[in-house]
């Protein structure tokens, strides 16, 4: 166990020490755990990068909207999905099935985006993504597990869809939705194709991966950038400091979720793929 710890923690740890090394002492090469040259050079001049912070700020709005609006409609599909009195159910589940493995592809996608007016909007993050067909399939099949002795019970109390949904699904669904919920966050967190394709005009609307994706392609091509303090800060460092850098600053927002999802994220996984 202390050997895996070793080897899946010795990554992680050897991007945070070259992120504090000084980058000419980097090109040298031999960093380990600790810097050699420790140093805040590089995340000054990611951070000197206009736009930063409002990508940052955009990126947890939209982690958190998508978050809350993916986990809701995939459970509130997969309840219905999973009602055997749903007569739609089965051809429903084979044609939800056939988008994960069909779909029309990017300029379709654009044109779609367009005629919907999303484009250069923030909603264009959320709206799209509001469905999961394989999240839908996971909670579905954590709640085919459930007892439907449970759900027959309510319905002699009096209880509606509705209730049964909110009182008693929902909160017996706690694993799987903290689950699934990891997935969605985590996607809206790393993402940055759709910002390049439908707000890269938009500076207002852009997100943080984005920004960093603009200022790791600015240190490696050695273009001018608009604002004079990152040009400056840029001719100080290397690429390969500021890839760790920026490695970090992703990571580390997302990385702080995990531990308060660790405890139903086996449990989840493991019920919610016990049959489809």
């Amino acid at each position: 166990m202390v050997i895996a710890g070793i080897v899946t923690l010795y990554p992680f740890l050897n991007v945070l020490a070259i992120s504090f090394n000084n980058s000419v002492d980097t090109v040298r090469g031999g960093i380990t755990i600790f810097p050699r040259e420790f140093t805040l050079d590089n995340y000054a001049t990611i951070f000197a990068f206009d736009g930063l912070l409002t990508g940052f700020k955009n990126s947890v709005l939209r982690t958190v909207i998508g978050t809350i609006v993916g986990v809701l409609s995939a459970s509130m599909m997969a309840y219905t999905l999973s009602r055997r009195d749903f007569q739609a159910r089965k051809w429903m589940s084979v044609l939800f099935a056939m988008t994960m493995y069909f779909s029309g592809g990017l300029i379709p996608g654009y044109m779609l985006m367009r005629h919907l007016g999303l484009i250069g909007t923030f909603e264009v993050y959320i709206i799209p993504a509001i469905l999961s067909v394989w999240n839908v399939f996971v909670v579905r099949s954590y709640i085919d597990n459930l007892p439907i002795a449970l759900q027959e019970s309510a319905k002699i109390d009096g209880a509606n869809d509705w209730t049964i949904f909110w009182r008693i699904i929902l909160p017996l669904c706690q694993p799987v939705l903290a689950t699934i919920a990891l997935f969605v966050a985590v996607g809206h967190w790393n993402a940055w194709f759709d910002t390049y394709l439908f707000n890269n005009m938009k500076a207002e609307n852009t997100t943080l991966q984005y920004e960093l994706m603009k200022v790791l392609q600015s240190t490696q091509s050695g273009n001018n950038y608009r604002d004079p303090n990152a040009q400056q800060a840029i001719a100080s460092v290397s690429p390969e400091s500021i890839k760790m850098a920026i490695t970090i600053v992703v990571t580390v927002p997302i990385l702080l979720v995990y531990p308060f999802l660790q405890r139903y994220f086996v449990k989840g996984m493991t019920l919610g793929a016990v049959k489809s």
